[in-house]
Formats: C-alpha cells, sequence, structure tokens
C-alpha cells in the first residue's frame, strides 16, 4: 500500500498549520463561512498568510498576483523526469478506501478534510495493469496485420483540466450537491496538476516520440483572464506562475511548498493543439458571461469562494478582494490569446475571424487530417452543441475538402454525441430549431465513410463505443477522462496502418508523475478522496473496454 498523507495536505486543512499573526483583535467583516471555522473574519481585513497587492487609492488589486505584473526572479522549474512512466497497461493506482454510497463528509469543511485524510479516503495502492483489449466495430475478429504495419501517429489527449481559480466571488462552491463540479478540494491544486502532467508528457515523448499533445476543452474552469494566462505559462513555458489570485497567499510558510506559492512551469517538449469546452467560454461551465460580466472582477461573492487568508482555507461568502485579472474572457479573445504563444497551437486565420475554434491540420507524411471542433454554445448550457448552420458553413465544406484531399479524418470536439442538446439545460441557454441531437450528429458523421473517429471528453469519464448508424458508415467515437478529476489520466493515442486494409486506433491511460513533486501529489489525493467520499463519479468509466482498447476500422 502507498500512503499518501503528506503534511501539506494537513496543513491546508487544519487550523495549526496557520502561522500565529499575533493579531487576535481583527475586526469582523462581511465575510462568513460555510462551516468548519469559527472566527469568520472578513478576508479584506483579517489575518492573512500573505501579502494584499490592493491599491490604497482603489482597493482594488493589482495584477502582479495573476498576470506577472511586477518584474520578478525567474523560479527553476522541476528537473525532467528520471524514470520512464508506466502506462495503466503496466501498472494501476486504486483506492484503497471503499466508496461511500452517498456523500457523508463534506470536503469543503476544513475539519472533515482532515478526517477523511485521518481515515485512508485518499491512499491508494499500486496494482498490475489493464490489457490492451482488441475491439472491431462489428465484433468479429479484426483480420491479422500485414506484412509491414507503420505507425501513422502518436499523441497524449489531456482533456478537462478544469484549471481554476478557486478565489474568485463568480465562485458557486455552495451548490456543489446540485451542479456537480461546483467545488473540488483539489481545485486549487490544478495548476501544479497541469504542471505534473506537462512534466510527464516530456518523459513519455522521450521513451515514445509523440507528435502533439490535442487537448480535449474545459482547459480552464470559468472562462477567466487569469485561468487562461496560467494555462498558457504552463504550457508554453515561462519565468514563473502563480496561480494565486487578488492577494499573495502563502498558506505554508515559505517558498513553493503550497499550491498557491509560484513555480517555475516545466512547458511541453512537443507541440500543443486548442480546443474550446464549454468551462472555457460559460460562467461555471453553463451560464452566458455577458450576463455576469461584472461578477468575476468585484467584491461580493454570494454563491461561496475558497479564503486562503483563513484558517484550513474555508468557503467563505460576503465581501472579498477584487482582482480586474479575473475579468471573463470571450471564446474570440481567448483564440488570439492561444495563437500568439508557441507556434499558435493550431488557430488559423480563419478561425480568429470565426472567433470560434474550427480548424484543421494534417499529420505530416501521412493520410491523416485532424479536425478541431468548437461545440461549447455561447448562449449559455453545459451541453454541446451543433447546428446546421454549422454543418451547412463549416463543417460540410471541411469534410468535403478532406475527402477530395483523400485524408482520412480523426474529428475531436468536447463534446460527444450523447453530450448534444438543442441549446438548453434546465432553462438555461437558447433552443435552436436547427440543433442536432447526438443520433443526428452521429447519422451525419456516418455519411462521410472517411472519418474514423470522434475523440471527445466532456464526461470526466472514459467511454470508447462502436457508431453505426442506419445506412451509414461506422465509426469510433472515444471520450477521455478529466485531468481535474478521479482518476487525473490522459490517453495516449496511436494511429496504426496495419497494411491489411485497416486501421487500428490504440489508446492506453496514463498518469501523472509526481517524482519530487510533493504539491501536485497532494492534489492528486484530494481528487482520491472527493472520488471516495462519493461527491465524484468514477472517471475509469464502466468496463475495461472503456479504457485500454485496439480499435480495427476498415479504410474505405
Amino acid at each position: 500500500m502507498l500512503s499518501l498523507r503528506p503534511t501539506l495536505l494537513l496543513c491546508l486543512a487544519l487550523p495549526a498549520c496557520t502561522p500565529d499573526t499575533g493579531d487576535d483583535t481583527g475586526d469582523t467583516g462581511d465575510a462568513s463561512t460555510t462551516g468548519g471555522t469559527t472566527d469568520p473574519t472578513d478576508p479584506t481585513t483579517g489575518p492573512t498568510t500573505g501579502t494584499p497587492t490592493t491599491s490604497a487609492d482603489t482597493g482594488i488589486a493589482g495584477e502582479s498576483s495573476s498576470e506577472g505584473g511586477t518584474t520578478e526572479e525567474p523560479l527553476e522549474p522541476l528537473p525532467p523526469l528520471e524514470s520512464s512512466v508506466p502506462l495503466t497497461d503496466t501498472q494501476l493506482r486504486n483506492p484503497t478506501h471503499p466508496r461511500d454510497a452517498e456523500p457523508i463528509l463534506d470536503l469543503r469543511i476544513p475539519a472533515e478534510v482532515a478526517q477523511a485524510l485521518a481515515e485512508g479516503y485518499g491512499e491508494i495502492e499500486l496494482a498490475p495493469g489493464e490489457p490492451v483489449l482488441p475491439r472491431t466495430l462489428d465484433d468479429l475478429p479484426a483480420p491479422a496485420p500485414g506484412p509491414a504495419p507503420k505507425l501513422l501517429v502518436r499523441f497524449v489527449h489531456l482533456a478537462d483540466t478544469q484549471l481554476s481559480d478557486d478565489e474568485s466571488p463568480a465562485r458557486l462552491a455552495n451548490f456543489d450537491e446540485a451542479a456537480g463540479g461546483a467545488f473540488r478540494p483539489q481545485e486549487g491544486h490544478l495548476c501544479r496538476l497541469l504542471n505534473a502532467a506537462a512534466r510527464t508528457v516530456n518523459r513519455i515523448h522521450v521513451d515514445s516520440p509523440l507528435d502533439f499533445v490535442l487537448l480535449g476543452g474545459d482547459n480552464t474552469d470559468n472562462a477567466q483572464t487569469n485561468e487562461l494566462e496560467w494555462f498558457l505559462k504552463i504550457l508554453d513555458g515561462a519565468p514563473r506562475v502563480e496561480c494565486d489570485s487578488a492577494v499573495d497567499d502563502d498558506v505554508v510558510p515559505g517558498p513553493d511548498n503550497d499550491p498557491k506559492d509560484p513555480f517555475g512551469p516545466v512547458a511541453l517538449d512537443v507541440p500543443w493543439r486548442w480546443v474550446t469546452g464549454n468551462h472555457d467560454i460559460l460562467r461555471q461551465g453553463t451560464w452566458p458571461t455577458a450576463s455576469y460580466l461584472g461578477e468575476p472582477i468585484g467584491t461580493s461573492a454570494t454563491g461561496g469562494t475558497r479564503d486562503y487568508s483563513l484558517p484550513g482555507s474555508p468557503i467563505v461568502t460576503g465581501t472579498v478582494l477584487a482582482d480586474p485579472a479575473r475579468a471573463f474572457l470571450p471564446e474570440a479573445e481567448q483564440l488570439m490569446r492561444v495563437a500568439a504563444g508557441g507556434d499558435g497551437h493550431g488557430i488559423t486565420p480563419e478561425a480568429l475571424a470565426l472567433g470560434r475554434a474550427f480548424y484543421t491540420f494534417d499529420v505530416a507524411d501521412t493520410p491523416l487530417r485532424i479536425f478541431v471542433m468548437s461545440t461549447a454554445a455561447a448562449t449559455g448550457s453545459s451541453k454541446g452543441l451543433i447546428r446546421q448552420t454549422d454543418i451547412d458553413t463549416i463543417i460540410e465544406p471541411i469534410l468535403q475538402t478532406a475527402a477530395a484531399d483523400d485524408k482520412l479524418v480523426i474529428v475531436t470536439s468536447h463534446h460527444r454525441a450523447a453530450s448534444l442538446s438543442i441549446g438548453t439545460e434546465f432553462g438555461v441557454g437558447q433552443e435552436f430549431a436547427d440543433a442536432l441531437t447526438g443520433d443526428e450528429w452521429t447519422a451525419y458523421l456516418g455519411s462521410h465513410d472517411h472519418v474514423v473517429l470522434h475523440l471527445a471528453a466532456h464526461s470526466h469519464t472514459m467511454h470508447v463505443e462502436a457508431k453505426a448508424p442506419v445506412g451509414g458508415h461506422a465509426h469510433w467515437e472515444v471520450a477521455s477522462p478529466a485531468l481535474a478529476d478521479f482518476p487525473h489520466q490522459l490517453r495516449m493515442m496511436e494511429v496504426w496502418d496495419q497494411d491489411n486494409g485497416g486501421l487500428t486506433i490504440r489508446s492506453v491511460a496514463f498518469d501523472f508523475a509526481a517524482d519530487d513533486d510533493p504539491i501536485a501529489d497532494a492534489g492528486r489525493t484530494l481528487g482520491v478522496m472527493d472520488f471516495t467520499t462519493a461527491w465524484e463519479g468514477d472517471g475509469r468509466g464502466p468496463s475495461p473496454e472503456d479504457r485500454n482498447v485496439e480499435l480495427f476500422i476498415a479504410k474505405p
């Protein structure tokens, strides 16, 4: 058994780890905690272990903590991983604590986080891996490979990082019962999890060279400018990144020992390509940002947000410090920022002109073309939206061009077929008469025999499904797990030409490595607890056939 109870976790949960400020007479302000703590001190005036960046004249936090407005010394990134990374076909990380049938402990309450740690909710054990299972669209055995199989592409699918500014007044932590994912105990650690994932991918690239990393959407959690800036700095590289807003928190005194401390990002050693998800462009992934523009940059936290200045970093409501770097960012502006970094991350002039992440790129010296689609509905709803007008003006012309170019197409988007809707969800959003249902989308893809795979995410759960529309072309649909949630995994994808008239799509999941990275390790422990306490579902999917697979499909 591998026990994961770092001191850092206890310091985040217990008041005893918060240093005495020497001032026990602070004024009681407007903010209030939602349980588990006493002395609901106003976070704008009460004790803090960090340094406010607030202007004395305006009372608004400056940009030094969120977007590097202050020139500071660069920080050394973690060294490259020395050992090869085991994929889940050789090693699994399984929770040792049985999953509760329903939530008993509330991980929004610091004392109950400490209880969950003490009772082993976050512990894991290493186990033998799961085999890679062969599958065919008709469940018949796949033909034997020809004499000269050839690898066409190898890439990593990195989905649903949900990188969060968990101190924003736009958070809705108190509504986690009604909206799963509104709070995660590990959300303050997600920058470190993303950094660990990048470090892991870099090591995989050393052992098994990768062509690129393909994102799965929901790269950020709340469509905020600072969240995107942190995300870009981690994957592109920067002298330092500090995933902290409004005030420079120092939860555990000292440098680089808590999730709010600045660190040196490792950056990816391979190109990466952007995909937009609903959380990237909507308030909490559901509501149109245009109706709430003042919320993230304001001072009123009504739905519950994290306060790292209080013992145990509880959820609070009331008055919080403002930070202009938290402003919502629409998709068109996001794409401009993404395109400005590195090699542009796939964003084309056409995508910039459209203001939506629709674009293609080819895998050099192969017949493969990747078609990236934006299925997030700017009008609201967490569900995906594909309209007939999108088919007519964007999607069909791109697929027709691919057919004319004799390309085999991997379609990728945030939402899979089962996650599509007519544009509304529980009264949120806008209904569109020309919106495609999941079955209609599957039938549409079935009219294009050169589409071999639809690769998606969104559900935070691994799925692999053979899609066989009546009278149409059968193809594969694969959904990847979330980095943000248990099991915190990515997929390695390979496409092979088997030299027998067919392709195989090989997908094997893997965990990020946290060697010499206790903050990322602590975040994963909290994520395991989120699962075993029954607040989060099982991202490993319904069966082994949804995880490590080798999928055969005949070439057209």
